[in-house]
């Protein structure tokens, strides 16, 4: 049965449901957005202090609390922890590099950049480096 053959109640339905999926899709770019913000402040904070891009500790801790969320959201804890690590791998990443311009005395290049990835990483990566 190809899309044009869908009975019009059901295409409604289809449609009612991917626009909700399409808001929440937002709803999550915009909230990893604020998060790369603060990780980016992190980031910039370590870098003046000479602190670490990674704190294992703090990252072990957010595994185990998100997995602790997925659950109790129903949602499959090794799925949460498989996205949390990439999020954490990516807020290093640029904390690395946040630290690379302050030793070579480069100023918050990295924003335009990368800005948004950086602070949702951050609140990621401050389980691992905040």
């Amino acid at each position: 049965m190809s899309t044009s053959e869908i009975d019009a109640t059901v295409r409604a339905e289809l449609d009612r449901l991917r626009e909700s999926i399409d808001n929440i899709d937002a709803a999550v770019v915009h909230m990893l957005a604020e998060r790369f913000k603060a990780t980016q402040q992190v980031g910039r904070l370590k870098a003046d202090h000479k602190l670490p891009p990674a704190d294992p500790a703090r990252e072990t801790r957010q595994i185990a609390r998100l997995r602790e969320l997925a659950q109790s959201a129903n949602l499959d804890p090794a799925f949460a922890e498989k996205l949390l690590n990439f999020i954490i791998a990516e807020v290093i990443r640029h904390h690395e590099r946040i630290a690379e311009e302050a030793e070579n005395g480069q100023v918050g290049s990295g924003e335009a950049e990368n800005g948004e990835a950086e602070s949702g990483q951050e609140e990621n990566g401050q389980a691992r480096n905040g």
